[in-house]
């Protein structure tokens, strides 16, 4: 059994490296765009998607809890396989619509599920703090890779058509069912399946009422994956007002996916060697100045600059991410994880919206400046309590075990 454990890992590896193989991503924009959506449009979309992914989000990582991680993972890729052969004949809003249904439940089921079963079969290996520990850097830096080369191979494909994009964008969408085969259940407490409002009640205390630490832990992780988030569908727009060739788009969302992928392999080192503070600090104050920087300087500067929300995105998928899972039972692991991606969604059917429409009244640059404003407000009322937890706490890494 070991054995079999033990090949999950790298197993994991390769199905978080297809399953974020998202070779349309860097061209997505324009390609909505194609199909006749107006910028506008495409955040209504992505608040479509939120929703499907809010209101599946909970009950998938539940299910991964009562019925077992790999199952959640079988039937999230069967609905991201479908969801992206979708995309090949899709054309107008609705059928969008319906391509961002099937990729959410697909996400749902996925999320957190894939790292859930990574941590339960590293504590069955009886595993060490430090292998622990470079086992969810390594799974970030493999998605964060994976993003990098499926937009270089992107930005190549869209060269001759947007058909081609989708086409392998599809093929590789499958990658992740026939891997799902090659993985094992690791052994997990599992919750009782009759009592489900109990367990439910259970979660919640423990996560925002019993320890005031893992809450702050969870507001931050949702506050700060939004503010780096907004940014992503106003990247490409921004390229494109910066006379940015449509066929350089995939070496840049490429550039942006290597930095998230290498901030998550030092992310670690530093905090061991800095301390938690420091880091999250500068996780906080990266997407302030990647606002403010495509703001007020614009042209190559501005891309430069935001650079700096790929850097707060890989500090806190690995930091606060590791800071989470070490702080809840595994029992109910992808329940937590997916409660908190069930924030961030939530949280951002009402502002994603509202960010698209400031774009469409108010332009691109006002709505930079904006953010750049509510992400400082984000850092006083939100980090500031969390740094001054962990003062109050233990001298000890935000990653190690309460």
């Amino acid at each position: 059994m070991n054995k079999k454990l033990e090949r999950n890992i790298p197993v994991l590896y390769l199905f978080s490296f297809f399953w974020l193989s998202l070779v349309i991503i860097p061209v997505i924009v324009p390609f909505f765009e194609s199909k006749g959506l107006s910028l506008a449009e495409v955040y209504y979309l992505q608040a479509i998607f939120a929703l499907v992914v809010v209101v599946c989000e909970v009950p998938s990582g539940y299910v991964a809890d009562i019925l077992g991680r790999k199952n959640a993972l079988v039937a999230g890729s069967i609905f991201n396989g479908l969801g992206f052969t979708w995309l090949n004949f899709v054309d107008g809003f609705g059928g969008l619509v319906l391509f961002e249904v099937m990729v959410g439940i697909g996400i749902s089921l996925l999320s957190g599920a894939d790292l859930s079963l990574l941590y339960d079969t590293q504590d069955s290996l009886r595993q060490s703090h430090s292998e622990k520990a470079s086992g969810i850097a390594n799974m970030r830096f493999t998605k964060s890779l994976a993003e990098g080369m499926a937009a270089l191979l992107g930005g190549a494909l869209v060269a001759f058509s947007f058909d081609a994009v989708t086409l392998a964008n599809a093929i590789v969408a499958w990658c992740p069912f026939l891997l799902s085969f090659f993985l094992v259940e690791a052994p997990f407490t599992r919750m009782r399946s009759n009592q489900h409002l109990a367990n439910l009640r259970l979660i919640v205390r423990h996560m925002y009422l019993n320890d005031r630490l893992l809450r702050l832990i969870c507001v931050n992780i949702t506050l700060f994956g939004l503010a780096t988030f907004y940014v992503v569908w106003m990247l490409q727009p921004y390229w494109r007002d910066q006379q940015v060739p449509l066929t350089a788009f995939g070496i840049l969302w490429a550039a942006q996916s290597f930095t998230v992928a290498i901030t998550s392999k030092i992310s670690m080192p530093l905090e061991n060697r800095l301390g938690p503070k420091p880091v999250l600090i500068v996780m906080a104050l990266l997407p302030v100045v990647g606002y403010l920087g495509m703001a007020a300087f614009g042209g190559m500067m501005g891309i430069l600059l935001s650079f700096s929300f790929f850097i707060s995105r890989g500090l806190n998928q690995v930091i606060l991410s590791d800071a989470l899972n070490r702080r809840v039972p595994s029992m109910f692991r992808a329940t937590a994880n997916s409660i908190t991606s069930f924030a961030f969604r939530g949280i951002y059917i009402v502002t994603g919206p509202a960010v698209g429409i400031m774009i469409s009244i108010w332009g691109m640059l006002t709505t930079l400046w904006v953010l750049g404003t509510v992400v400082t407000v984000l850092f006083v009322v939100s980090l500031i309590p969390l740094l001054q937890e962990i003062g109050d706490a233990a001298p000890v890494n935000l990653t190690r075990p309460a």
